[in-house]
């Protein structure tokens, strides 16, 4: 199998250092960087499996620094910070990032979390593998038809009026958990559950704004908040 490759940018010499001995240990190549910039040309030379990236950093902050990534690949995002209440976090997933970690945080947990986003980018074909949405295409190819929102489930492909809608993996999974059940209200653990591959509860938060970074992508009446609930695809 080869080798997961890590993009981790981190200014602060002992975190990056201990980090990257943490991550190598469990059998990730790590290229560390100590700023956004250096951490820019890093990613294009490299291309990294997934990128870690501490929010303030110089030259170029771990926001900005997403946001390029995002404009230029779908590879997977994690950002971190030191304030887990801190607007810094909305803004990181708001650019693009898929998950975030608040420092100081466990060797142990970063792992885990890195690799169920792993898993979420290696298994495409959604929360449940594939299974389930396809169950209930109106046609050939698991087509599924929304208004003027089609999704097709077997070629991970979205057009809105016929035009391609382009989704990060984790936006198009949660797409999918949201077509397996038109109409029906999901709960944002059930999301964090089947679209994070959360087993505990997590932040809310994550669910919230990728709701909104997919609501203007495939239409703000699209997905229904259901105050108190959750969140509903109008069928």
């Amino acid at each position: 199998m080869a080798e997961t490759h890590v993009l981790f940018v981190e200014d602060d010499d002992v975190i990056r250092e201990a980090t990257t001995l943490a991550l190598e240990r469990d059998g990730f190549v790590v290229t560390a960087m100590p700023d956004g910039l250096s951490g820019l040309e890093s990613f294009r030379a490299d291309r990294p499996d997934i990128a870690l990236l501490d929010v303030m950093v110089p030259g170029m902050d771990g926001v900005s620094l997403c946001r390029r990534i995002r404009d230029e690949s779908t590879v997977p995002v994690i950002m971190l910070s030191a304030r887990a209440d801190s607007i810094d976090v909305v803004l990181g997933l708001e650019a693009g990032a898929d998950d975030y970690v608040t420092k100081p945080f466990d060797g142990s947990v970063l792992v885990a979390r890195i690799r169920a986003v792993l898993r979420r980018f290696g298994h495409a074909g959604g929360p449940n593998g594939g299974s389930g949405a396809d169950d209930d295409a109106d046609g050939e190819r698991g087509v599924l038809t929304f208004g003027e929102l089609e999704v097709d489930t077997e070629g991970m492909e979205v057009r809105k009026a016929g035009a391609p809608v382009a989704l990060t993996p984790t936006e198009m999974r949660l797409l999918l958990e949201f077509s397996s059940a038109p109409g029906t209200v999901l709960s944002r653990d059930r999301l964090l559950e089947r679209v994070w591959d959360y087993d505990w509860g997590g932040d809310t938060r994550v669910v919230d704004v990728h709701v909104q970074r997919l609501r203007t992508k495939i239409g703000q009446d699209r997905i229904e908040t259901v105050r108190g609930f959750g969140y509903k695809l109008k069928a």
